[in-house]
């Protein structure tokens, strides 16, 4: 049978941004990559049947533009997460981090009652599938240091400092 899961997309700072739902709430979010490859990602998650409806999302849509743009610092969203009950307990708490605040990894692994799973958890917050809406881009290393982030570097860092208040544009951190 399958999900039903409308797709819409808008331009962003640094291309195409693509988001996803379905009945329950938003399912997939694509920053880099696009469309393509975020339907073949929820694919592989559970059977789904795609449709493109530039207004079926348009709330989040609005949503995640003034979260760029300086203007919002929470996300009020039905989601509709699919994975393991691990990588489920993990998105839980990067919901917790708040803006503008970061936590390693080895903590959220601490936090998890698993304080040798570091590695685990950003295995985990790898396979976020509405970054933004769960902001893995607030995981960092125990140094400081960015770790990984599976929509590039560059735009790990341009959240954090979008949420530090650091202005720039995006051509800016290229």
């Amino acid at each position: 049978m399958g999900t039903q899961v409308w797709v819409s997309g808008f331009e962003g700072p640094w291309g195409p941004l693509w988001i996803c739902s379905s009945g329950k709430g938003v399912c997939g979010i694509s920053l880099r990559g696009g469309r393509e490859q975020l339907e073949r990602e929820l694919g592989s998650r559970r059977e789904c049947h795609f449709k493109l409806d530039q207004d079926a999302n348009k709330e989040v849509m609005d949503r995640i533009q003034e979260y760029l743009e300086g203007e919002r610092k929470t996300f009020h969203t039905e989601l509709d997460l699919w994975g393991t009950g691990f990588q489920m307990r993990v998105w839980e708490l990067l919901k917790e981090i708040p803006y503008g605040e970061t936590r390693s990894y080895g903590e959220l692994a601490f936090l998890l009652g698993l304080p040798r799973a570091a590695r685990a958890v950003g295995g985990a917050a790898g396979r976020n599938p509405v970054p933004l809406l769960v902001p893995c881009h607030r995981l960092i290393q125990r140094n400081g240091g960015l770790g990984g982030f599976g929509c590039g570097l560059d735009i790990k860092r341009f959240l954090l400092d979008l949420e530090a208040g650091v202005s720039r544009t995006w051509d800016q951190t290229q």
